[in-house]
């Protein structure tokens, strides 16, 4: 008898998590197109009610479906966790078949944010300077720096989704509220040496240098660090 590769095994679980399309494929594409059809709506009556604007319209609701992402990692868990245990998958298999997917997913929503921001840029804007995908902050360093600043920040999303599943998972709800609770006192403690030393003005300054590219380096660092906290945790997660 032949044993799967641990490749096939990823590959199981990736088309495990693909069953129920609805979480990885069609929501995040609804909620882009959603945003986008209401976005272009108030970017028409402003261009029709204001006959002298010489600015260009900028908006904030492309971010929507990069932050779905973070239910998505919550579900991704939640949803077929038991299931996976139920068929013999490895917590480790289904860690990277899990991650694997929502890799997948991202890239695919980061390529359809390239070319909305290639076509506005084609396009003045759909022909009267309104800009939903085309962001110039992010794509001062070029279409890949703002692929991989959008590619990490929807796997930072699902990551601390996922992460928050796991918690759970293993510690229930008391073990989530209470690292909640801890990382909210960082916070406070952070802020609070922050004014006494008084370096706000410093940390303001180092905030407002930040390039795209650094920018998608320190999610890259986050993701990294919580997707490694993740595994350690769904190793004794209950399913």
């Amino acid at each position: 008898m032949t044993t799967a590769t641990p490749a096939l095994r990823t590959g199981k679980v990736i088309r495990m998590q693909l069953i129920n399309k609805q979480t990885f494929v069609w929501m995040p594409l609804l909620i882009l197109a959603s945003s986008f059809a209401i976005t272009m709506m108030v970017y028409g009556v402003i261009a029709y009610s204001v006959s002298d604007r010489t600015e260009p319209m900028y908006g904030g609701g492309s971010q929507a479906p990069l932050w779905y992402f973070l239910v998505v990692g919550v579900q991704a868990l939640s949803f077929t966790f038991p299931f996976a245990q139920a068929l013999s998958i490895s917590r480790r298999e289904f860690f990277f078949g899990t991650y694997a997917t929502a890799i997948l997913t991202s890239l695919t929503l980061t390529a359809a944010f390239l070319a909305g921001g290639g076509i506005e840029r084609a396009t003045d804007g759909w022909g009267f300077d309104a800009y939903f995908f085309y962001l110039p902050w992010i794509w001062e360093q070029g279409p890949v720096v703002a692929l991989a600043l959008y590619f990490t920040i929807a796997m930072f999303a699902f990551t601390v989704g996922f992460w928050a599943a796991t918690l759970y998972k293993r510690f229930n709800l008391i073990g989530l509220l209470s690292t909640g609770v801890g990382i909210a006192v960082v916070i406070v403690l952070t802020a609070l040496a922050l004014s006494w030393a008084g370096e706000w003005p410093a940390f303001g300054r180092w905030i407002v240098d930040l390039a795209p590219i650094d920018v998608a380096g320190l999610f890259l660092a986050v993701d990294a660090v919580l997707a490694g906290v993740s595994y350690l945790t769904i190793r004794r997660a209950i399913p």
